[in-house]
């Protein structure tokens, strides 16, 4: 895989630029044989999660993650999707999560 052109919004490493966004947070979260990987826009708060195996290499874990939350910013940005409101805490009930299993 070619290295991420840096005029098109960044390698996806924490503190690079995400595109739409700004700097990019990425969360591990073990899960049995899987791993979720969360990707935060710092400036916006947007985050979206993917699903992956626990065997697949981190880089590319990310880089899932990162083309999933430029997605949702374009659209964001585009207007073809509502911002997000205050989010309650998942346990409160609403909501239903969602994501992308790779």
């Amino acid at each position: 895989m070619p290295p991420d052109d840096p005029e098109k919004g960044g390698g996806g490493r924490p503190g690079t630029p995400a595109g739409a966004g700004g700097e990019v947070i990425f969360e591990f979260q073990p899960m049995g044989g899987s791993v979720k990987v969360s990707a935060i826009d710092v400036e916006t708060g947007v985050e979206v999660s993917v699903i992956g195996s626990h065997t697949a290499p981190q880089r590319e874990l990310e880089r899932v993650a990162l083309g999933k939350l430029r997605y949702r910013l374009k659209r964001l940005e585009e207007g073809a999707e509502k911002a997000p409101e205050k989010t309650t805490p998942r346990n409160s009930g609403g909501g239903s999560g969602g994501g992308i299993v790779v």
